[in-house]
This record gives C-alpha cells, sequence and structure tokens, in this order.
C-alpha cells in the first residue's frame, strides 16, 4: 500500500522528535556554535520535507539527517574559511565515501553521542542564561519541541519563546560559552543548573501555575525523560539519580490527582490503588542510587525522600509523617526558603496537630516572597479549618483563591471556603 505525504510527514515529525537532539549536538560539536547547529539541523529537516515524500524514509533516518546536516556545515565553514584538517578529512569522506559513507555515520554517532549531548545538555542550562531562556533553550534543542509546542506548554505568546530562544543564543555566542562539558569544582554549580532547569520543566506539567488544566503531563515526561538520559550520561552523579527518583514517584501519583471532570484531587485524598507502581519502584531504585553514590544530604534527595514516605504508605493514615518533617528540616538546613518552611508546616502539622502546624505558619506571614504566594494562606485555612475556626478558615481560602492562576485550583479554593461558610470543615 503506498505511503501517502500526510504519512509521511507525521513519520518525519517523529523521527525529527527522536533525533533532533542528537544531530544538535553532533553539529554543535563541529561548528562549536548551537545557534548555527540548531540552524543546521534544520536545514537537513527541510531538506527531509523535501525529498522524502519523493524518494521515501531512508532506513536510517537519523543518519540521513547527520549526514545532511554535516553537509550543510562543511559547506558553511568553507564559505567562511574556517575549516581546518579535521574537517576537511570529514568533507572528504563524505564527497568520495557515498551511500557506504552515508552508512557509517550511524557507529561513528552512536559513539561520540554521549559527549555530543551531555555537552549540548550543560550548554543550554549554561547560568549565563536566564531562568526562563534556559528551559526555553533545553525544551527546543534537546527536547525537539517547536515554538508553538512550548508557547501553549507554558501559556505565553509564540513571539516570547521565539525571542527568548534568539537571546538566548546571542547570549551563549557573546559569553563565547565553551561547547563542553565542565570539569572540577566548576561541575556542581552547572550540573545544579541542568537540575534546576529540567525540575522546572517537571512541576510545571506536575502543578500548572496558570489556565484551565490541573497538569500538562507532556511537560512532566518531557523533564523525566531528558533526566533518565542526564542518569545514563552522569551515573556516578548522586543528585541526578535524587531528582529523577522525585520525579518518577511524582509522576506515578498523575491519573490519581485528577478526577473525572479534571478537577484536583489532593494527596491525602487520592485513590492510591492509580498510583503507578512501576513508576515507584523505578523512583525507589533511583533513590537507592543515589544512597549508594553518597548522596543522601543533597536537596533532591531529600525530596525524593519525602515523596518516598507517601509513596510506601498503603494508606494516606500510615504516612510516617514524624519522618516527614525532619526530611524537610533537613532541607531548610541546607536550601533555606520560606517555602520549604511551609511545607514543613505541613508535615509538623499532620504529626504533631494543626496548632502546631499553624504556630509555624504564622511565623511565615511577614515572609515578603510570600506575600502573593497562594498556598500560604490556602494551607493556614486548612490548619484553621481543623481547629473549627471556620470563619477565618474561610477568609484565608478566598484570599487564597484571588492569588492563584489556575482556573481549577481557584475552583477548589472556593469549594472549601463555602463549606467553611456552611459550617463544615473542608475534606483535605
Amino acid at each position: 500500500m503506498a505511503v501517502t505525504a500526510t504519512e509521511t510527514k507525521r513519520t518525519i515529525e517523529a523521527v525529527w522528535r527522536i533525533e533532533s537532539a542528537r544531530v544538535i549536538a553532533g553539529l554543535a560539536r563541529m561548528v562549536r556554535d548551537v545557534g548555527l547547529a540548531e540552524e543546521l539541523a534544520q536545514d537537513a529537516l527541510v531538506a527531509a520535507l523535501e525529498q522524502w515524500p519523493e524518494s521515501g524514509v531512508p532506513k536510517n533516518p537519523g543518519a540521513w539527517l547527520m549526514a545532511t546536516g554535516k553537509r550543510r556545515a562543511i559547506d558553511h565553514l568553507r564559505r567562511k574559511e574556517r575549516f581546518d584538517r579535521k574537517v576537511t578529512e570529514i568533507g572528504r569522506d563524505l564527497e568520495t565515501g557515498g551511500d557506504a559513507a552515508t552508512a557509517d555515520f550511524d557507529a561513528v554517532l552512536e559513539e561520540d553521542f554521549g559527549d555530543d549531548l551531555l555537552r549540548l545538555v550543560f550548554t543550554s542550562c549554561h547560568p549565563v542564561l536566564s531562568t526562563e531562556a534556559r528551559v526555553a533553550l533545553t525544551l527546543r534543542l534537546l527536547g525537539g519541541l517547536t515554538t508553538p509546542e512550548i508557547a501553549r506548554a507554558f501559556l505565553v505568546s509564540e513571539s516570547t519563546v521565539a525571542q527568548r530562544i534568539v537571546r538566548a543564543k546571542r547570549a551563549l555566542a557573546e559569553a563565547k560559552v565553551p561547547y563542553e562539558v565542565p570539569q572540577g569544582p566548576e561541575l556542581a554549580e552547572r550540573l545544579s543548573s541542568v537540575l534546576e532547569v529540567l525540575y522546572l520543566v517537571f512541576n510545571e506539567g506536575y502543578s500548572a501555575t496558570a489556565g484551565d488544566d490541573w497538569m500538562r503531563p507532556a511537560l512532566c515526561e518531557e523533564a523525566l525523560r531528558l533526566g533518565r538520559i542526564l542518569t545514563g550520561l552522569m551515573p556516578k552523579e548522586p543528585e541526578a539519580h535524587g531528582l529523577v527518583a522525585l520525579m518518577e514517584i511524582q509522576a506515578s501519583r498523575s491519573r490519581a490527582r485528577i478526577g473525572p471532570s479534571g478537577e484536583p484531587v489532593l494527596l491525602l485524598e487520592q485513590d492510591r490503588g492509580r498510583w503507578d507502581q512501576l513508576l515507584i519502584r523505578r523512583g525507589l531504585a533511583a533513590l537507592t542510587r543515589a544512597e549508594e553514590l553518597g548522596g543522601t544530604g543533597g536537596p533532591y534527595y531529600l525530596q525524593a525522600a519525602i515523596a518516598a514516605c507517601h509513596a510506601r504508605a498503603r494508606t494516606a493514615e500510615e504516612t510516617n509523617w514524624i519522618r516527614i518533617a525532619a526530611l524537610y528540616e533537613a532541607l531548610a538546613g541546607i536550601t533555606p526558603s520560606p517555602v520549604v518552611e511551609l511545607n514543613r508546616a505541613v508535615a509538623v502539622s499532620m504529626a504533631f496537630g494543626p496548632a502546631a502546624g499553624l504556630e509555624l505558619v504564622d511565623q511565615l506571614l511577614a515572609e515578603p516572597s510570600l506575600k502573593a504566594y497562594h498556598l500560604l494562606p490556602s494551607v493556614r485555612g486548612d490548619f484553621l479549618a481543623k481547629l473549627d475556626r471556620l470563619e477565618e478558615a474561610r477568609a484565608e481560602f478566598e484570599r487564597a483563591a484571588t492569588l492563584t492562576r489556575n482556573e481549577r485550583e481557584r475552583a477548589l479554593l472556593l469549594e472549601r471556603a463555602a463549606a467553611c461558610a456552611d459550617g463544615k470543615a473542608p475534606a483535605r
């Protein structure tokens, strides 16, 4: 049966999503410029869109894209008169080797792929870039997402995303950021930047900050995919395993976090039978690996250990809240943060009662960084409701509803406020 042009286009899009990162990474090693590497890879994609509907999809589409991109790179280097002997040799092999040379690309690509991709990871997440730029560039270069896809994921305009990506490439070029994996003392700082980007992407998918959806699973899946790749490339980095453990365990709850109409289902009310046990096992295995590598003091390990306490509890009542409170205290010791303290207050309330939690939360009321943070009044409202101070609780839930930008969360908060107004403590 003949393959239609539409089917071929879908195939090309799928191939691009899978192969784009390795093609860009390989070309960046060659031209030492991430922005130029992406342009050359896009040229190869355009060539595929033009040729494959007529010639058919090649047996090894990734090798075809890489070979085409390298030819474009050599042409560029020749025009600029900047190619060295290595580039000359690559060009000669390409020009004289014919189909055999193209066939060899797969082996070459596999040999260099790990190092190339790791370089691309550290370049995309370089601290010289703003957080928004790092996220956008990572999703574009490593995730293969288009500008419209990134814009939809973060509920911003396509022009905003496009500008972030263009400025990020310019910033990397102007700062002369080397295309390499950092070494020595710099590695820890740069790895922290990479992990931060992946976790930001995951969190935006897990608890969307704005819009009509409580979750955006595609972002969670992309962050997890990149995290797994990173641990494969850097198997001895405990915090990388800690982050993957955290994301695996958190992602295991995805199906249980959303009700039949898309409404949020809070942790203690979730049907734990719907938690994905495969993801939990993978997360616990990653947590064990982080422990074996001596990473028990890292922030991502500690957060993963907290998530593991929930994953191991067969029912909400069996949760080891005392251990969770201790883990949050340890986390606050290494990464002091009002948000961590707020989470610790929740754990303390569950372990020692709502009055103990309220005492901690009230100490955060003057914290400037939490003034517009909707979870502060939401948590305080929960404690007040449990203490039967329902009118105060109602006011807190209503205030929280005005602060959140997520419509699903706003509806939940208003529902809880209404329950307090009716003289009923809302379930949690």
